[in-house]
């Protein structure tokens, strides 16, 4: 296992995951006193592994047919477009 990958990886997502839409909708969740918060987190957790496996598996299909260099330069300009829509729409 590359463990720098992983930390990249796992650190990468963690930010972006903070304050995001998912986990605002698991805090009104589990603000609820009858809901088991057990289930609010293994439910959560459940749907960011689907979310992320999904991702890879798009990801590995996507890469034997574009080349990684093309994918970095199309995954910059998509953050730079969400970034720039962002700032217009505040």
């Amino acid at each position: 296992m590359d463990w720098k990958i992983l930390s990249t990886v796992f650190t990468s997502v963690f930010i972006a995951e903070l304050g995001d839409k998912t986990q605002l909708a698991t805090m009104l969740f589990a603000s609820d006193k009858d809901t088991s918060k057990l289930t609010v987190f293994l439910g959560a957790s459940l749907a960011l592994v689907v979310t992320s496996a999904l991702g890879v598996v798009a990801g590995s299909f996507i890469s034997e047919y574009v080349s990684e260099k093309f994918l970095h330069y199309v995954a910059g300009i998509g953050f730079i477009a969400i970034g720039v829509w962002t700032l217009l729409k505040a």
